[in-house]
């Protein structure tokens, strides 16, 4: 996709694969805050980013604009992805038209894992919050708002401190997580094949096959996982199953057969489509 860099705004004139409602509240990120009905800020690391509707699209306001053309993926034609997608399977053209402007983040390593063993079994709203508290409790004062904790910060805090939170029977998880990666580089997985790459994130603490996907598609951007939850449970015995499947493992293995190397793309699309269509009608 096109974009103008100028200074500390990318601008944004192609909304028919941009739109930061669709990107930010489909459930791949929870640092971020809706400003007004259009606009949004936007948390990652030690950064931020003010995203404002204009006449013409879109721009993008920050001090790091290149970490942000990265992080929003902006180097790739979403619209070509769903030309793909939508020959894949019936269902698709509805859903990729739907969430016509997702975009899958590059969000980092660390602050992914911690935010989705938060985000076990919890709502949108509390994971929000909790991340938020766990910022301001040890992560550097930004001026504006606080950055993600870094491992060594993260290090500092004890159980209690998990506890008091609210983060409930997730706390011994982060815990124990944060001892585990005390020695671990975490941008070196992403060269690690993907077995390997999910067979280490299920050995954390906190950690399922769920979430595992969750983190090797957010963070490492790769394409080949499908997390599979009620909301993809039910779009797939809807749209691609005469049989009602409820193990999540086979209904997995099916849909990265059918979509392959386009699967996180496609399970993006699918969840946004189910999740609105059942919450909102």
């Amino acid at each position: 996709m096109k974009c103008i860099i100028n200074n500390n705004i990318i601008t944004i004139t192609d909304t028919s694969q941009f739109n930061p409602q669709h990107i930010l509240e489909c459930g791949q990120i929870f640092r971020y805050q809706k400003l007004n009905v259009t606009d949004y800020a936007v948390f990652s690391e030690n950064k931020k980013a003010v995203i404002q509707k204009t006449e013409d699209g879109y721009q993008i306001i920050s001090n790091y604009p290149e970490y942000f053309v990265n992080f929003f993926d902006l180097d790739t034609d979403y619209n070509v992805i769903k030309q793909k997608l939508n020959a894949m399977a019936d269902i698709m053209p509805q859903a990729t038209n739907y969430g016509y402007g997702i975009r899958i983040l590059n969000q980092q390593p660390l602050e992914t894992i911690i935010s989705f063993i938060i985000s076990a079994n919890n709502n949108i709203k509390r994971i929000k919050l909790i991340i938020e508290r766990l910022c301001e409790l040890c992560g550097t004062n930004m001026g504006d708002f606080y950055a993600f904790p870094t491992l060594q910060q993260l290090q500092t805090l004890t159980l209690q401190d998990f506890v008091n939170l609210g983060t409930g029977f997730r706390a011994k998880y982060l815990f124990n997580t944060i001892k585990m990666l005390r020695d671990v580089d975490l941008q070196k997985l992403r060269f690690e094949p993907l077995d390997y790459l999910l067979n280490f994130l299920q050995s954390l603490s906190g950690v399922g096959p769920k979430v595992a996907d969750c983190i090797a598609l957010f963070a490492y951007h790769n394409m080949y996982c499908f997390p599979v939850d009620t909301w993809v449970q039910k779009i797939y015995n809807q749209y691609f199953s005469t049989l009602q499947q409820t193990n999540r493992g086979v209904i997995r293995k099916n849909l990265v057969d059918r979509f392959k190397n386009l699967s996180g793309y496609a399970q993006q699309y699918l969840f946004y489509y189910k999740r609105e269509m059942d919450t909102n009608n």
